[in-house]
């Protein structure tokens, strides 16, 4: 899966996994199940995603089959006007992963969704992600959810303004990059002599 795509602007993209019981005290829990990746036509993840859970709700015996329809996205933010905004990212654009107990009826039910192109293995052949793939995709969401990640990505060298705190409006050179941390070190001219600031990704923008 790539995770070089913009967002595509065709709804609210920001999903959060989707317990399809009506009750969170009631989420089924299946042992056979497990997380699946499908992929769509471009700009259906939400499309399809809606078209699963209301599959489930209308039919009672998916509710321990179809667990949870997930579409993974990010949060990121960024400085425009002088405010922060956050908005969510996918993190794979094209595909939607569902965790569920794989069948022969299943299978062919989520194939015959509407834009659904078909589940990620070789020859489309369903294969479960793995553990740590799948703690990855929550792991960030929830990261991200907490700390959004900055949209702009900085590169040693690269020259920069400061567009936010007492250093407003200076510019320099970006010597550190610290993505853990979301900090960055800017060298500045401060009096004549070229001094190092550390400051927040969100604190500064390319020049």
């Amino acid at each position: 899966m790539n995770e070089n795509h913009e967002q595509e602007p065709l709804e609210n993209q920001g999903q959060a996994p989707d317990q399809v019981g009506a009750d969170p005290s009631e989420t089924p829990v299946n042992p056979a199940a497990s997380w699946y990746a499908v992929h769509t036509y471009s700009g259906y993840e939400n499309r399809v995603r809606e078209s699963l859970l209301n599959l489930v709700r209308s039919d009672f015996r998916l509710k321990d089959k179809i667990i949870e329809v997930l579409i993974p996205t990010e949060e990121v933010a960024e400085i425009r006007e002088g405010k922060k905004r956050v908005s969510s990212k996918k993190l794979f654009p094209g595909y939607v992963v569902v965790h569920m107990e794989m069948s022969d009826e299943l299978q062919t039910l989520v194939r015959s969704t509407p834009g659904v192109t078909g589940f990620v293995g070789p020859r489309r052949t369903p294969v479960p992600l793995t553990t740590d793939e799948v703690d990855h995709i929550l792991g960030r969401m929830k990261e991200t959810e907490e700390t959004p990640r900055p949209k702009v990505v900085f590169e040693c060298g690269e020259k920069v303004k400061v567009i936010e705190g007492p250093f407003e409006s200076f510019t320099g050179y970006v010597s550190e990059i610290n993505q853990d941390r979301g900090r960055v070190t800017v060298m500045v001219d401060i009096l004549g002599r070229s001094t190092p600031v550390e400051l927040d990704f969100l604190q500064v923008d390319k020049l």
